[in-house]
């Protein structure tokens, strides 16, 4: 049982980092060109700060930027060093963790776009609300630190960000990452393997209070929470539930409380936590009936919650191996990549900060480089800081737009990658692999759901006949699964027969 419960905890820290590490990266981004490039004027101005349009403005912006509920912790750090009202510092970083370019368009072909937007307008009215009643409440002035030397133009005012990055890494910040990632701990323990799948079925008063406390310790990325949005939608669970684990499992966890308990008052946090609660619940309870879909068979259980309770049962043996597999076959390319840059971040922080005990680095990225040829130096074209911090952050947007298309590939690829997968499940299944079979499962169903994607990224629509050729793909996946399960050699048979057929008239809908 412990040792389950320790390598089990390993695992979802070890998953839940290299998931988070493209967003933190992205993070640490966003606050470097807020404290160097923007400075606190420019930075209030950009939120529209004692405005009336402070709160919108801080969603729309939360919405654009790609950061998870990890990602935006030195975000609202920067922000409160700034100067910004509280409700503005909440509104977005409860916002910017929910949506994003990729996670948006991976929602619409979940469930009903009209859902999604539903969904996306009471975030709105959920960081509105609370704002507004943070700052009516709470009314102090706020203080702002002085703003640091500017950084001359030329490749120190790059450097200046890099630096800054390095020294954040090493900062609080990443002290508040770690307890945000130990809520996901604190579900393994108390969470035995695959024992939350009968818990938010729908038309349970009970469900979405249930999951309110499972999303609160809950770590989930953007992409997550929309993957297990859609997933709740399939099986008919509770919409109440399906709203609480977007607005509290992507955009809170305990890193982002603590802060809020040191920055604020424990105080103003209990009553902040106390509106939220109220406000998500409430409007929980409200699209409940409204949002139901009635076009789908209820099934008694899911496994989209399966990656908040313990990976492992109390009887399974060489678990540092399992956990090896497992992070080896779940690390995608771009995690990869975020892993090794916060690496190269931290290891220049160590640099940066052991180079200040013996020379002052600020002091020479602030000097002034003099002027040896008057020539070329009437030939550069100097921009201002702000042009930097806007293309920056433009950049980042459009990168993340970019990457839609990445990621979810042409359809003619997303039916190569799918016919070889299809191979591996069915193959394995028919011949009694079993473990192999589970492993190549959920990969089929990533691509499946790709392969709707890039139709709406590419043709701006998904007609009904092709989601439900998929759909019907999707659920003879879900059965094939549950009979290997229940070690059915029958029922196993059966379903790869007819998933078979399944798969070749989705391939035909598509290729026609």
């Amino acid at each position: 049982m412990t040792e389950a419960i320790f390598w089990g905890g390993v695992l979802r820290v070890a998953q839940s980092v290299s998931q988070a590490a493209p967003f933190i990266l992205t993070g640490f981004i966003i606050a470097a060109v807020f404290r160097r490039w923007l400075g606190p004027q420019s930075v209030r101005k950009l939120f529209g700060e004692g405005t009336w349009r402070s709160l919108p403005q801080a969603w729309a912006l939360g919405m654009l930027l790609p950061v998870c509920s990890l990602g935006v912790i030195p975000v609202m750090r920067e922000m409160k060093r700034a100067g910004l009202r509280g409700g503005t510092i909440l509104a977005f970083g409860l916002t910017a963790p929910l949506f994003n370019p990729l996670s948006v368009l991976y929602g619409l072909t979940l469930s009903e776009p009209f859902t999604i937007f539903a969904f996306s307008i009471c975030s709105l009215a959920v960081v509105t609300c609370i704002g507004l009643l943070f700052d009516w409440a709470f009314p102090a002035a706020v203080v702002q630190e002085d703003a640091e030397e500017s950084v001359p133009y030329g490749i120190k005012r790059i450097l200046s960000v890099f630096v800054s990055m390095g020294k954040e890494f090493w900062s609080y910040s990443t002290v508040y990452i770690l307890i945000g990632l130990s809520g996901i701990v604190f579900l393994n323990v108390i969470l035995p393997k695959a024992s939350f799948q009968t818990s938010v079925n729908g038309g349970d008063l009970w469900a979405p209070i249930l999951m309110t406390c499972v999303a609160i310790p809950a770590y989930a990325t953007p992409m997550l929470a929309m993957s297990q949005l859609g997933t709740m939608f399939q099986h008919g669970n509770s919409v109440g539930a399906a709203f609480a684990l977007l607005i509290l499992g992507a955009g809170l966890n305990f890193g982002i409380i603590v802060w809020m308990v040191i920055a604020y008052g424990w105080k103003k946090s209990v009553c902040w936590m106390v509106v939220l609660l109220g406000v998500v619940l409430g409007l929980g309870y409200g699209l409940e009936k409204p949002l139901y879909p009635t076009d789908i068979d209820p099934a008694d259980h899911s496994h989209a919650f399966d990656v908040y309770c313990c990976p492992f049962s109390v009887d399974q043996s060489h678990l540092p191996a399992a956990v090896w597999q497992k992070l080896e076959d779940d690390i995608r390319p771009e995690e990869t990549f975020g892993l090794i840059s916060l690496f190269v971040i931290a290891t220049s922080g160590l640099i940066f900060l052991t180079l200040d005990r013996r020379f002052n680095l600020e002091k020479w990225l602030t000097s002034s480089p003099e002027v040896t040829d008057e020539k070329s130096c009437s030939m550069d074209v100097v921009l201002p800081n702000w042009v930097l911090a806007a293309a920056a952050i433009i950049g980042l947007v459009v990168v993340s737009v970019a990457m839609c298309f990445a990621y979810y590939p042409t359809p003619e690829e997303c039916l190569e990658e799918i016919f070889i997968v299809k191979g591996e499940v069915l193959s394995a299944a028919r011949s009694g692999h079993d473990s192999h079979a589970m492993h190549w499962i959920p990969v089929w169903e990533d691509w499946n759901r790709r392969l709707q994607v890039g139709v709406y990224l590419r043709e701006f629509e998904l007609s009904d006949y092709h989601r439900m050729k998929a759909r019907v793909v999707a659920d003879y996946i879900e059965l094939l699964e549950h009979a290997i399960e229940d070690d059915d050699r029958e029922e196993v048979q059966h379903f790869t027969t007819l998933l078979a057929r399944a798969h070749s008239r989705m391939v035909r809908a598509f290729k026609n």
